[in-house]
Formats: C-alpha cells, sequence, structure tokens
C-alpha cells in the first residue's frame, strides 16, 4: 500500500435503527448483525449503532449526530404507509429541506399498485428529501433514498437486505476486516493477565475475549480483527502459545 493512501483515513459507518417496535421488544432486530457483517467484508468498519424511538426530535439528533461523525450512516425502518413511519420527514428536517413526492417513485408505485390500490397511504412511499437519490426496491417496489452520507432503508429484513446489496457496490471502502478465532476451555479469569499483556503489544489490533459453555464445560473463544493480515497470524500464534503456557489446549476457530 503506498503512503499516499495509507495516510487517507478508514472509512467507518453507523446505523440507526429506527421503531418503537424494536424498543418494546415486540419486534427483535436482525438488520444490524448483517450490515455489520456486509459492512466489514467491503473495509467499512461499523463504529457505532443506536436504536431510536418514533419520535421526531430524536430521529433528527440522531441523524445528526452521526452523520457528521462517521463516513456511512444506514436508517432502518419508518418508510412505510403508515402514520407513525416517519423517518423520511425527520431525515428531510436534518438536512433542513422540503420533503416532496419524487415523480420516480411514484411511477414505481404505480406500476407495482393497480387502481385505487395506490391510495393517500401508499404515496406517503414516494415522499423523500429534496435532493434524494432513490434506493432500488426489487421485493416490493417502494423506495428507499439516500441524501448525503445517509442511506436509509427497509425495517422488514429481507427488503433491508435487497436494497443494501443493490448499493453496496457504489461505496468506498477500505482494506477488509479480517479475523482469526482460538478457542479454549479455559476460563476468562485465567486467560486475562497473558490476553492483557498481548494486546499491548498489537495495541491496534482489536483482540476479543467471548465466554462460552460447550460439553458441561466452561471455555473461551479469543477472537482478533484487523486489516493487517500478518499481525493476525502473529497474534494467532501468540494466543495459541498463551493457552499452553496456562496448561490448555488451543482449538482454531469456535469449538462446536
Amino acid at each position: 500500500m503506498s503512503q499516499d493512501s495509507a495516510s487517507v483515513p478508514s472509512p467507518t459507518a453507523a446505523v440507526l435503527i429506527i421503531g418503537n417496535e424494536i424498543l418494546s421488544g415486540r419486534t427483535q432486530d436482525v438488520n444490524l448483525a448483517y450490515l455489520a457483517k456486509e459492512l466489514s467484508a467491503l473495509g467499512i468498519p461499523l463504529r457505532e449503532a443506536r436504536v431510536v424511538p418514533d419520535i421526531e426530535a430524536e430521529i433528527v439528533a440522531a441523524v445528526n449526530a452521526v452523520r457528521a461523525r462517521y463516513s456511512y450512516v444506514f436508517t432502518t425502518g419508518g418508510i412505510g404507509p403508515t402514520h407513525d413511519d416517519i423517518t423520511s420527514g425527520c431525515v428531510a428536517k436534518a438536512f433542513g429541506v422540503e420533503l416532496v413526492l419524487d415523480p420516480e417513485a411514484v411511477a414505481l408505485l404505480r406500476r407495482h399498485y393497480t387502481g385505487d390500490q395506490l391510495n393517500e397511504a401508499r404515496l406517503r412511499m414516494a415522499t423523500v428529501p429534496k435532493g434524494s437519490r432513490l434506493i432500488e426496491n426489487p421485493v416490493s417496489t417502494a423506495p428507499g433514498f439516500q441524501i448525503g452520507n445517509v442511506y436509509v432503508l427497509a425495517g422488514v429484513p429481507a427488503i433491508m437486505r435487497a436494497m443494501f446489496d443493490g448499493l453496496k457496490g457504489g461505496l468506498k471502502g477500505g482494506r477488509p476486516v479480517s479475523s482469526r478465532t482460538v478457542s479454549t476451555y479455559l476460563g476468562e479469569g485465567v486467560i486475562a493477565q497473558a490476553l492483557g499483556a498481548l494486546q499491548q503489544r498489537f495495541p491496534k489490533v482489536d483482540i476479543g475475549s467471548y465466554p462460552f459453555f460447550r460439553r458441561g464445560k466452561f471455555g473461551t473463544s479469543l477472537v482478533a480483527r484487523s486489516t493487517d493480515e500478518t499481525e493476525l497470524d502473529q497474534i494467532a500464534e501468540g494466543l495459541r502459545a498463551l493457552i499452553r503456557d496456562l496448561g490448555g489446549e488451543p482449538h482454531e476457530g469456535e469449538i462446536a
């Protein structure tokens, strides 16, 4: 990698999960894990995620906070046809622009809904902040949109994934994040001191410790994440060595 490319800051991302149904526990979010994995593979580490209620002031504040801090912001939820789907209007307010009826979005909906099926409620799904670019929805037609560095996606997982799959080719990523996992039937308390010393040797690498209980025994999975494959190999060897030094047996990857 050249000196010039090395000096360019790596892109980062945040996710805003919007909806009272998530906060109430009625709906379990699965979009965050998908986006985190996809963004990591693109070299765009996810640095923050927030769950925001269907309250205009809180959505506006959250959008403005994260769009100023991260390269990309992805919102999920709140762009349907009902009264509590307020994400589009909130994003427009965050950017200080009007919410407008997009002719292209209207045409898409007219092709999908026949006759009086395209009622006033469904037409709300064609309103976007002025200056937005539509994001294709190959599942149910009603589009998402992009304005600035904010990408507004549906909350329904299948639709959100289809939208993201269509737009991810246009994202500018950095070096993909790789990982190495070494597991053992030693507890975190046994490993902690040696693991802390290894982390100090490699301060730029994220080394995590994840306890588990399998086959009637407690154990720990140690995971290192970095864009530097050489350092990851060195850390993996260091993890295996510290496990052996503590009287354990290292296992590559997760223990099934």
